[in-house]
């Protein structure tokens, strides 16, 4: 029944923080679409941004910043991907280490957004 993702809404305390985290350093691209909503795109991809107090007609129960856990796969060998992190000042929590992804076998890094939501970066291993 499902073949792929189309977006997934990022809950917020601080969107400019937000924003500049995933634009400047993972190179995702900003897109204000509706009125005024903002979202980052990346490949076939979206993350809508909702700051904590959004409301909206159909939204999360608790959304709550903080509580995303989610791997993005890189673009480019995950050693770019790890000077390019540290070029940012963003501190790796772990590794790069072995993981099983949904596809495949995975070497990742492990980093937080400003809202401390864990990032999993990956490469095939």
């Amino acid at each position: 029944m499902i073949k792929s993702m189309d977006h997934l809404v990022l809950t917020t305390r601080d969107a400019e923080k937000c924003i500049d985290f995933y634009t400047r350093v993972l190179d995702m691209k900003l897109e204000v679409f509706g009125q005024g909503r903002r979202a980052l795109r990346f490949g076939e991809q979206k993350i809508n941004i909702h700051d904590q107090g959004t409301v909206t007609d159909a939204y999360a129960a608790h959304p709550t910043p903080g509580s995303l856990d989610v791997c993005f796969l890189a673009d480019r060998p995950l050693d770019e991907v790890i000077a390019q992190l540290r070029a940012a000042g963003v501190a790796i929590e772990l590794g790069p280490v072995t993981r099983t992804g949904a596809r495949f076998a995975l070497r990742s890094v492990y980093v937080r957004d400003p809202d401390l939501n864990l990032i999993e970066i990956s490469e095939p291993a």
